[in-house]
């Protein structure tokens, strides 16, 4: 298998089709990627250390699996066994070939830069009609196109032996895991996989109190680490402190003080959708024309034309419509003057005309401010006063929009901060009316416009760890309750972070999460034909969601629902066309079935046992 990529992805990949999978893996960067990216991590771990120490002394009991030491770094003169690397500038037709595309049974295109992937994809078609291609773009719409298109180019080279083979999967790492990144970012928030009309829900519930009983849901996908900081970390070298995915009904019954993942829905529908966020549209809504201030007055005018004219019908006995067209016309200044009228009448035109003097600066009021919402809806909105409870966003850019975009369905308030003007997820931004403070995180007074001290969850998903690491920490200065999730990419730096700023702030909420770590299981299965439709983080392992054919698989077929569960390794959740089916049902060759599993669960029942030495990177 060939993997061509200019980040950490490509690294991460490789990782996991050699550790998990045991494939044999040629890894295409550029000639820097190989040296520069591990000195890059080092002085990132470098740079954040001094911003480490602020916490650090407040941090309790750091015991033997603590922070510190070298560890993690992906560097390394030679590359690991079963990986060849091979370095280029860019994945043309020679580096291909020489990477051998030709004879390949898998190539993935993760290059940060759609354009590179794409002419990359025809040239690799051309070479092999018969490789599976796996690409990595962020334009949804292109990318349909582009699959249907290398689809029919595999189709027309006359590959009717392997068709099912040269399939052509588009992926974007940043749709896998910003559902992910907003879900941990708000307590409570359901965890969703959503695809092909199929809805599947998890949510993460508290440990219950002495003496309740919880619900139970359809059933337990996990068990979050215990209230140990020293130890529970998360990561898979957390021991009996750290997560358990998949457990069975008797470690479930056991873990006392323990939060869990439930599995609450699975349900197909082909019109299944997220409810989309109210007042998106390029036009404001009728009542944000106005101010408060302004649509109180506008309403005390229509009141005072509607007591004047009750007042005149009252007074001189006429007809209501006609006193309220009377009324209309003293307002307007237009000649009816009532000479001879008796004194109430007399009166009552007076203060008709007073009410219109009033009205004429409310009405242009209201003309100028209507003008200036048109002329600013384009334009970024500031914080309003008073905003509260809400998700501050840090960085624009694929994963953030992504993730704002996700938030702002689950009609949960955002306020951003970018330091790029020109970043692409402003326009998005203002799409959607989200606030927004321009200016660079690190500086004073940037999260207090954000209204840092006010906000329910700071999520920090720009592409620097010390950018993220920095606001984290300073924005616990401001509200050590403050609930946090940050992307890293250097795992064993998340680990330092995680454990530390758990042992010093053990009443708040932290979460590290990798995107790149969240984003390669599916790759991964794409690239060995596998269709895995979501993955959801259980703090730093992953839990896959996948679709298997029960045929040819000893450890499924012929076997119950119930009998077919491995604690700790898959789980069936569903049958495709038997929704009504029960742990009892016998599972038969031709059944597909949704399974809930481990990477390496999933390695193992797929037939393809990974190596049992620890791969770099995050883990189960």
């Amino acid at each position: 298998m060939v993997v061509c990529g200019d980040d950490g992805l490509a690294h991460r990949l490789a990782a996991e089709l050699r550790g998990v999978y045991g494939e044999q893996v040629t890894l295409v960067v550029p000639p820097n990627e190989r040296t520069a990216r591990p000195p890059v991590v080092g002085r990132a771990r470098a740079a954040s250390a001094a911003l480490l120490d602020r916490v650090v002394n407040a941090a309790v009991g750091r015991g033997p699996g603590a922070p510190g030491g070298n560890g993690g770094s992906a560097g390394g003169s030679e590359p690991p066994r079963g990986e060849r690397l091979l370095e280029a500038a860019e994945p043309s037709e020679a580096v291909l070939a020489e990477a051998g595309a030709e004879q390949a049974v898998a190539l993935a295109l993760v290059y940060e830069d759609d354009e590179t992937n794409i002419r990359a994809a025809l040239t690799a078609r051309r070479l092999n009609p018969r490789l599976r291609l796996v690409l990595r773009l962020y334009n949804r719409r292109l990318g349909q196109h582009i699959e249907e298109l290398l689809d029919q180019a595999a189709t027309l080279a006359g590959n009717d032996d392997a068709a099912g083979d040269a399939s052509t999967v588009v992926l974007s790492d940043a749709d896998t895991a910003a559902p992910a990144l907003a879900a941990t970012a708000v307590a409570g928030t359901s965890k969703v996989v959503q695809t092909d009309g199929l809805l599947l829900r998890a949510v993460e519930r508290p440990p219950p109190r002495p003496g309740q009983v919880t619900d139970p849901g359809l059933c337990t996908l996990a068990l979050l680490s215990s209230s140990d900081p020293a130890g529970a970390d998360g990561a898979e070298g957390s021991g009996e402190h750290g997560p358990r995915l998949l457990p069975d009904a008797a470690e479930v019954r056991d873990a006392g003080g323990r939060g869990s993942v439930v599995l609450e829905q699975v349900s197909y529908s082909a019109g299944a959708s997220l409810t989309a966020g109210r007042g998106v549209g390029v036009v404001p809504p009728f009542a944000s024309l106005f101010s408060r201030r302004l649509r109180w007055s506008l309403a005390g005018m229509v009141g005072c034309v509607v007591a004047l004219a009750v007042a005149l019908s009252v007074v001189t006995g006429i007809h209501p419509l006609s006193a309220f067209y009377l009324t209309l016309l003293d307002m307007f200044a237009i000649d009816d003057p009532a000479i001879g009228k008796s004194l109430g009448r007399q009166i009552l035109q007076l203060l008709s005309g007073l009410v219109g003097l009033l009205l004429l600066p409310v009405l242009l009021a209201a003309v100028l401010e209507a003008l200036g919402t048109f002329r600013t809806a384009s334009a970024l909105r500031k914080p309003p006063r008073g905003l509260g409870g809400h998700v501050v966003l840090l960085g624009l850019g694929k994963i953030g929009t992504r993730v704002l975009t996700r938030l702002r369905e689950l009609h949960i308030p955002v306020v951003c901060v970018e330091s790029d003007p020109e970043a692409r997820g402003l326009a998005t931004a203002r799409r959607l009316r989200v606030p927004v403070v321009l200016g660079d995180v690190t500086q004073e007074g940037v999260l207090e416009a954000a209204k840092i001290h006010r906000a329910h969850a700071l999520l920090a998903v720009t592409s620097a760890d010390t950018t993220n690491l920095e606001a984290v920490l300073y924005a616990r200065s401001v509200r050590p309750d403050l609930r946090v999730v940050l992307r890293l990419y250097d795992d064993d730096f998340a680990t330092a972070v995680y454990r530390t700023l758990r042992a010093a702030h053990p009443q708040a909420q932290t979460r590290s999460r990798s995107v790149t770590h969240l984003a390669a299981p599916a790759f991964a299965g794409a690239m060995l034909g596998r269709q895995i439709l979501g993955a959801i983080p259980v703090e730093r392992r992953v839990l896959l969601f996948a679709v298997v054919d029960v045929g040819g698989h000893p450890q499924l077929e012929g076997r119950t629902v119930r009998a077919a569960f491995r604690a700790g390794a898959w789980r069936v959740l569903a049958l495709e066309g038997h929704p009504e089916a029960d742990e009892g049902y016998v599972l038969r060759a031709e059944d597909r079935v949704l399974l809930a599993a481990t990477r390496r669960g999933l390695a193992e029942l797929l037939g393809r046992r990974g190596a049992p030495a620890r791969t770099p990177g995050p883990v189960d």
